[in-house]
């Protein structure tokens, strides 16, 4: 009976340690479930239960016969110590006792946790290594709660043991929930545009498929105040047609040619001509419509008079067309969505330039524009050509707002890789005299220096405005360096520009000075050098404008983002004259500063412009009339432009405080002048005007070069492409 007890006890011993067998291995599993927080609810219950000896079972003779011969080498191995009554002695791979009954294989050796001879029982130590799996889960799961809440950082980490890997366990927590917060801000961030980047270049994206067109969705993000429906069922006569498309493109279309000029011919021939066989598409309509409505807009000088109300209803007419113009997949589109930006610069009274230049770079990018084909692949160099004309002409309008809105650009420099096009217009062999003799000898060149420009403005403003926080570590070279290209392409400009576009380029030019010397992140230091620079070139631009307002705005393409110019540069004016104000007024002449060895130098002081041909002028007078100039340019401005008048009126105050100190300083400057002057005595230096302080050399023609931008090499490539 006794043998029969204790055969029941060592079954039930051999029954409990696979039990355990079983725990220990469903803990590792549940360890590394708990790494990504999942961990069963009953498992402790488990545990537990599985170190209590079971109720005897009784087996069924049909149990496979393995699991038997597995129970027997189990409750074997506990046979040598029960019959020698002995403790393990520790030794390795096996204890002695073991040694001497052949079982070393299933010795339980001795662990780090006990002293050598003090080893517990094969059960125990299952029962040891299940609690430690037990610390191990429930640290997993207080870590599971803080990772929910994005709160790990904040949570007290107890000490751990490192042989049980719960340092990694805790490094893995922490970058998973880094990556989970990423993904989740960037999902976040960018779902709103994931509906566009996908259809952007889908075909089928047709009201007959969805009620909800990309047309739709442009107008409904980039309209301000609602078009108004047209009341004309007609168009004007075709010679008032043909006055407005001939100012587009004499004004206009020389810096943005960003479609075929025969092709708009032709649209406008053939609207006008109802006998025509060949089937005019809602592209064409869209084409010429903004055309109109951009050549009337660009003669409006209040904003309701009759050129901008014609314009209104173009757009009103072209809107009509929007949904097949505007159709993603098409190189049309994007010529559709640059004219809407370039009338939206005109009227931002019912379009959002800054909504619509981003539409057009997106379906740059999708269409692939922002790269150049493979040679393989090009087949019509003129083809080729318009490509490019098209992807600068989106360039340069996205340099171009977001400079004036002090915002980044929708794509960098490193993103993009496309020659500038040809110099010489494709277009214009083979047309015919009828043609000739509206368009005139008219060049696209201004539109190849004008993508230059804006490839070099793109550079400077990236590195100082767009790039790392950190200062320059010599940002005085970099200015220089910028301000030597930008002074020797001006100077390499082609003589035969028109009057117009040449001043335009001049203003771009004193902008882009002012902008690039003023303080930044990256050159936050500035010097009285930098401040008379600043001084002398926005005191050109300013007193410019002036004249170019007071002419109409005619002149060149002039819009609603000048004046923003102008608010600009008259901050910046006023800025160093309060900083400054007695060494700029002072007319002391100022020294080059010296250079270090292979650094550029700096730029010269430019000269003071001659008022009506006579020199004599101080600069205190020449500041009062800057001054004053401002509040006038701006009142040009705010008739065409609503927005505008609220620029002047943030001026209004300080431009009145100034300008009454600097007569104050006249009139005293005066009384001195007045005073007799006694043998031995000179004029003081504070009241002789300033002039340059070193001699000038005649330009020499240099060829045009960017710091940054390789524009020879560009031109070699596009040589061997020819």
């Amino acid at each position: 009976m006794a043998s029969s007890q204790d055969g029941w006890s060592s079954a039930a011993s051999t029954a409990s340690a696979t039990r355990l067998h079983s725990t220990i291995a469903t803990c590792i599993a549940e360890i590394r479930a708990t790494s990504v927080g999942l961990v069963s609810s009953h498992f402790c219950r488990q545990v537990v239960s599985a170190a209590t000896p079971a109720p005897l079972l009784t087996y069924s003779p049909l149990e496979s016969v393995e699991a038997s011969v597995s129970l027997l080498k189990i409750s074997n191995a506990f046979l040598p110590g029960r019959a020698a009554k002995v403790k393990c002695d520790g030794k390795l791979p096996a204890c002695t006792a073991c040694e001497k009954a052949g079982r070393e294989n299933a010795c339980s050796a001795a662990n780090d946790q006990f002293a050598r001879g003090k080893e517990r029982s094969y059960v125990a130590a299952l029962e040891l290594r299940i609690e430690k799996l037990e610390r191990r889960i429930a640290y997993a799961k207080s870590r599971k709660a803080s990772v929910a809440l994005h709160e790990s950082d904040s949570l007290a980490v107890a000490h751990v043991d490192r042989k049980d890997s719960l340092a990694s366990i805790r490094a893995a927590i922490h970058r998973k929930a880094a990556r989970t917060r990423e993904n989740s801000d960037v999902n976040s961030l960018i779902s709103d545009f994931g509906f566009l980047s996908v259809n952007a270049t889908t075909r089928d994206f047709e009201p007959s498929m969805i009620n909800m067109t990309f047309a739709r969705l442009v107008l409904a993000a980039a309209t301000k105040d609602a078009v108004p429906v047209s009341t004309e069922s007609s168009l004007p006569q075709k010679q008032y047609a043909t006055e407005i498309f001939h100012h587009f493109m004499k004004n206009m279309y020389p810096l943005f040619p960003c479609f075929s000029e025969t092709v708009a011919l032709n649209v406008l021939n053939d609207i006008y001509n109802q006998q025509t066989e060949r089937v005019i598409s809602a592209s064409d309509h869209w084409l010429l419509y903004l055309i109109l409505a951009i050549g009337s807009s660009m003669q409006s000088q209040n904003v309701n008079d009759e050129y901008y109300n014609l314009g209104v209803q173009f757009v009103s007419k072209a809107l009509d067309y929007a949904d097949i113009a505007l159709a993603p997949g098409y190189a049309t589109q994007i010529q559709s969505l640059l004219l809407l930006t370039q009338y939206a610069i005109l009227d931002p009274n019912h379009f959002d330039s800054w909504l619509l230049i981003g539409f057009t770079t997106r379906a740059i990018v999708d269409l692939g524009f922002h790269q150049d084909p493979p040679l393989s692949s090009v087949v019509d160099r003129a083809t080729l050509d318009m490509r490019r004309k098209i992807f600068y002409c989106a360039y340069a309008l996205d340099r171009s707002i977001s400079m004036v809105h002090a915002r980044s650009f929708s794509f960098t420099d490193d993103a993009i890789h496309v020659a500038f096009p040809n110099a010489a217009d494709l277009d214009r062999k083979g047309k015919d005299l009828e043609n000739a003799s509206i368009l005139g000898s008219q060049s696209v060149d201004p539109g190849l220096l004008l993508f230059q420009l804006r490839r070099a403005q793109s550079y400077w403003y990236q590195e100082l405005y767009q790039s790392y926080s950190a200062p320059l570590p010599d940002p005085s070279s970099f200015v220089w360096q910028i301000c030597l290209d930008m002074r020797e392409w001006g100077e390499s400009l082609p003589s035969n520009l028109p009057a117009g576009i040449r001043q335009m380029f001049e203003q771009e030019l004193r902008y882009s000075y002012v902008y690039c010397i003023a303080p930044s992140a990256r050159a936050p230091q500035i010097t009285d050098y930098h401040r008379i620079l600043i001084f002398e070139h926005s005191l050109a631009y300013l007193l410019a404008m002036q004249e170019i307002a007071s002419a109409g705005l005619n002149g060149a393409f002039y819009n609603y983002h000048d004046a923003l110019k102008v608010y600009f540069m008259a901050n910046q004016f006023l800025a160093v004259l309060t900083d400054s104000e007695d060494m700029l007024l002072s007319g002391a002449q100022m020294q080059i500063p010296i250079s270090r060895p292979g650094a550029p130098p700096a730029p010269p002081i430019p000269r003071p412009q001659l008022r009506n041909g006579r020199s004599g002028e101080d600069n205190i007078s020449r500041s009062i009339r800057c001054l004053e100039s401002i509040p006038q340019t701006l009142e040009v401005y705010g008739r065409r432009w609503e927005d505008s008048a609220m620029l002047k009126q943030s001026l209004e105050r300080t431009l009145a405080d100034t300008i009454g100190r600097l007569r104050e300083r006249k009139k005293v400057q005066s009384i001195k002048m007045e005073q007799p002057t006694y043998p031995g005595s000179s004029p003081s230096a504070t009241t002789s005007p300033r002039g340059p302080a070193i001699a000038r050399t005649p330009p020499q023609p240099r060829e045009i070069r960017w710091v940054g931008v390789d524009v020879s090499q560009m031109m070699h490539n596009r040589a061997h492409q020819q």
